[in-house]
């Protein structure tokens, strides 16, 4: 049964992903991360801080001349030189970011909620008389009074914002907290809302689930969580799970993240972890002997997730921890049958290959060793008998 509703999925790789420490995206990398996005059926891509230079802008305006379908937005802080710097950029809807906690608005800003609810009058309506569509962004959410965000964000719907994004910026909360603040949102704007999660204490993903599940209709994610300090909530994790645990779809297509997520890794110059969800090679990769003993019955026995969605499959690996069916089923692929003996032989040397190297055994080694006990095995039969036929002359 298809889920019943559909979440917006709004990538900021390309602004929060490359804010992570030492993560630089060539304007060429840019421009390909913003296909493969657009490929992979992201609803926005959010493109780059124009305030951050002309090379930004660069990159921005690159993304948009691209003609995505996806909206390609621009990030602003609470300013019209920000706004400027978007217009020059040539998006038509900007995220403009505010304080939202009291401790960020007396920071950033010197200001009380009432005076950041008449900046951000000013701010987006600058911006809505320049004829962008525009979202705020409640930075640090999370520690805010929802009166406050009431404030604000009302201020703000009455100028025709299309969203309000509630920013756990710190990563502070756990899915039932977010949970509880996004139902209480709700009573505070009837503007859409996205939630936009940090890691810090590898919730990501749990909180954004969580707030779509409260009534959130839009999730900020980045390819692979990349993002400031422990980053964000991985998209990938998002898209598919969603289906499985919030009710709701996304128009990501899964066979198509393996391709995207391997992209962003070679652009940030970095690789993807093995036991990494959704993506990491070793996620349909299956060793224990119970499990794969399981698994070519059925496999559904040990695999939860079908890695056909993703274009994947199950794989069998040898190592300290296989056993007879394993070794067997490696085989006997390639024709070769081995009895129970012949099996456990193999099996026992194999698991010592194991423990010496400290890896995976390979599947051509596997063989090689069946081969070489195969062949021990028929020299000793061919032994006994050639034993046994002088005795049987011998008799009268």
């Amino acid at each position: 049964m298809e889920a019943s509703h559909r979440i917006q999925i709004n990538d900021t790789t390309l602004r929060d992903g490359e804010q992570a420490p030492g993560v630089v995206f060539t304007l060429a990398e840019k421009v390909a991360i913003a296909r493969e996005l657009a490929e992979t059926g992201v609803d926005e891509i959010e493109a780059g801080t124009p305030a951050m230079g002309d090379e930004e802008v660069e990159g921005i305006a690159a993304i948009v001349g691209q003609n995505l379908r996806p909206r390609v937005t621009a990030w602003c802080r609470l300013n019209e030189a920000d706004v400027d710097a978007a217009l020059r950029a040539g998006v038509k809807h900007v995220n403009i970011s505010a304080p939202m906690s009291r401790l960020q608005m007396r920071v950033k800003l010197k200001a009380e909620p009432d005076e950041v609810a008449a900046r951000v009058t000013r701010v987006i309506g600058y911006a809505r008389d320049k004829g962008l569509e525009v979202a705020l962004g409640g930075e640090d959410s999370s520690r805010a009074d929802l009166r406050d965000i009431g404030l604000i964000a009302g201020a703000a719907a009455k100028l025709g914002v299309f969203r309000f994004r509630f920013a756990d910026t710190l990563g502070l909360l756990d899915p039932f907290s977010t949970y509880e603040y996004i139902k209480r949102l709700r009573d505070e704007t009837d503007l859409p809302v996205e939630f936009h999660g940090h890691n810090d204490l590898g919730l990501a993903t749990a909180n954004t689930l969580a707030a779509i599940r409260a009534g959130a209709s839009h999730a900020s994610v980045t390819v692979l969580g990349l993002g400031e300090r422990a980053g964000n909530a991985p998209l990938e994790e998002i898209a598919v799970a969603l289906p499985r645990t919030a009710d709701a779809r996304s128009g990501v297509d899964p066979t198509r993240l393996m391709r995207l997520c391997e992209l962003v890794a070679h652009a940030s110059r970095d690789s993807i972890p093995r036991a990494k969800p959704i993506v990491g090679a070793d996620i349909f990769t299956h060793e224990s002997g119970i499990h794969v003993a399981g698994l070519l019955t059925d496999v559904r026995t040990y695999q939860g997730l079908d890695p056909a969605l993703l274009g994947r499959s199950h794989k069998v690996v040898i190592g300290k921890h296989s056993g007879l069916a394993a070794v067997r089923s490696v085989c006997a692929a390639i024709g070769l049958d081995l009895d129970h003996p012949t099996a456990a032989a193999v099996l026992s040397r194999v698991k010592n290959i194991a423990k010496m190297t400290k890896t995976l055994v390979p599947d051509a080694r596997v063989r090689r060793v069946a081969r070489e006990e195969i062949a021990r095995r028929q020299g000793e039969e061919a032994g006994a008998n050639a034993r046994v036929q002088p005795e049987m002359r011998l008799q009268p």
